[in-house]
């Protein structure tokens, strides 16, 4: 039995979608409807359903935000939308199901058997990280897990980013900075596709386009004008870069 939950801030299209999964039972089982997205990502944390149906654009918390603000997602997404191409697009790319308003019976039934076949094969872990990758790639915004929530950053305010002990600080343009529960590899994974971001040493990334000056000693000094080593391993590539610049 498939437990799934339903997020759409419209009570009209929630009672609407809530009134079409009903055919599915006792196939699926609606473990809960949620107008306000916070209190769907509170009951997502605890209670872990299989599947959720995710309206894109609310107010306070878009879906898109709400998966990002959720460690580690292993549940099935099928995203409910009017419209926003270029998330449609990263959803193809990634393999997660869609439907688009108003809602078409066919579509939906095959999105829901797409969903049920992912989920026998427990694929929803590595296609939400996928998909999050690649709208972090087309948005130029990143999530930031903090001891307080997540905060979601423009990469291009983003001076450099320091390992920590298994955590990793964020430094930004407007002296904000953030410390993350994410180590240095996997912010790398994230910014990867961002050719403005650079590993010059093993405990530091930078923004290329953040640099104030390089000496010859070895450090890179950044806009906010601490200078970052840049160590033998990365010295020679990110000089052949610089120089290209």
């Amino acid at each position: 039995m498939i437990r799934y939950i339903v997020v759409d801030d419209e009570p009209k299209a929630l009672k609407n979608l809530e009134k079409r999964l009903k055919k599915y039972e006792p196939e699926m089982v609606n473990a809960g409807s949620f107008s306000d997205p916070v209190k769907a990502l509170e009951f997502i944390k605890k209670d872990k359903p299989d599947l959720v149906f995710l309206d894109i654009e609310m107010p306070n918390l878009s879906g898109l935000d709400l998966l990002s603000a959720v460690p580690e997602p292993d549940f099935e997404i099928i995203f409910v939308t009017a419209y926003d191409q270029y998330a449609i697009d990263a959803f193809k790319h990634a393999a997660i199901g869609y439907i688009v308003k108003p809602i078409d019976p066919e579509e939906l039934d095959q999105a829901i058997r797409k969903a049920q076949k992912n989920i026998e094969m427990k694929t929803a872990a590595r296609n939400n990280k996928i998909l999050l990758d690649l709208l972090t790639q087309q948005s130029g915004i990143i999530s930031i897990p903090t001891s307080e929530g997540y905060v979601f950053v423009k990469t291009k305010k983003i001076i450099r980013l320091e390992g920590m002990e298994g955590y990793t600080k964020i430094y930004c343009r407007d002296n904000s900075e953030y410390i993350s529960s994410y180590n240095l590899g996997r912010f790398k994974e994230i910014l990867a596709g961002n050719p403005a971001f650079f590993q010059v040493h093993r405990s530091h990334i930078i923004n290329l386009n953040h640099i104030e000056k390089y000496l010859n000693e070895g450090y890179v000094i950044l806009k906010d004008q601490q200078p970052v080593p840049v160590s033998k391993t990365y010295r020679k590539a990110f000089l052949d870069l610089i120089n290209r610049k």
